[in-house]
């Protein structure tokens, strides 16, 4: 008796796909991706643990910009290197012992500093225009007219009311000034909780250059592309055979019975 032939469908198994989603192509370029992103993502943490420290400021002494308690990354500079407006980790034994410190340099070498001049710090005669302060009050800040000595700075806290800074160590010998060679290292951001980058100095740039941002964020991109490439080069494998599973099919014929 002959039977009817009938066809079902069910899933192939053995053999290799030579579909694109399978291909050695497919393979080889997942490989790449993965190798590539582990350069990049390590490569950014390499370049960031050479030229960044991270700090944790204990202090309210430079709010708004950094309250206590935030964790910033401050780039490896030489005091040389440090121009006006720019936030600085500096050591110095007459200002704490055995601590860093994290303030404002306002004044360099050369400059004259006092404060303050229709509520604004003045330096070289010029008010500055400090929008990093936030609309916080500057004109408790008294200081008398300083000349800065040559090869020092003038540091202030952006909490200009209670920062123990340059203001509180008028009386020392150098006039509460610091050497260029005590800084450490310049605060290029805050990492935690993430404020990002810090606002750019704008209201000294009429007395001189600023200090170029460093490389955080490239290395930040870096870092984030690395980790894309190597996610989604190890997802390639998984992927591929699951959407080559779902492909692959075969047709049976069924015997009468």
């Amino acid at each position: 008796m002959g039977g009817e032939s009938t066809t079902r469908t069910a899933p192939q198994s053995g053999g290799t796909s030579t579909g694109p989603v399978g291909g050695r192509t497919g393979q080889r370029l997942s490989g790449l991706a993965v190798a590539l992103g582990l350069v990049l993502f390590l490569g950014g943490f390499a370049w960031g643990a050479v030229l960044y420290r991270p700090y944790t400021v204990p202090t309210g002494s430079m709010t708004p910009t950094i309250d206590a308690g935030d964790r910033v990354l401050a780039q490896r500079v030489d005091g040389d290197e440090i121009r006006r407006g720019d936030v600085v980790v500096f050591t110095d034994k007459s200002w704490v012992t055995g601590a860093s410190v994290v303030k404002r340099v306002v004044a360099v070498g050369g400059d004259t500093v006092s404060c303050c001049t229709d509520g604004k710090l003045t330096v070289n005669g010029k008010k500055i225009d400090e929008t990093y302060l936030k609309g916080s009050v500057v004109e408790d800040k008294s200081i008398p007219t300083v000349k800065v000595p040559e090869g020092r700075l003038f540091l202030l806290g952006d909490e200009r009311q209670g920062s123990l800074d340059s203001s509180a160590h008028l009386t020392d010998t150098a006039q509460g000034t610091v050497a260029r060679s005590a800084v450490t290292a310049r605060v290029d951001a805050v990492v935690w909780p993430m404020k990002g980058m810090l606002e750019r100095p704008t209201g000294f740039e009429p007395l001189g250059a600023l200090s170029s941002p460093g490389p955080l964020r490239t290395i930040f991109i870096l870092i984030i592309v690395g980790a894309v490439l190597v996610l989604g080069g190890g997802a390639y494998g998984p992927v591929a055979k699951l959407l080559g599973g779902r492909s692959r099919v075969r047709t049976e014929p069924v015997g009468a019975r």
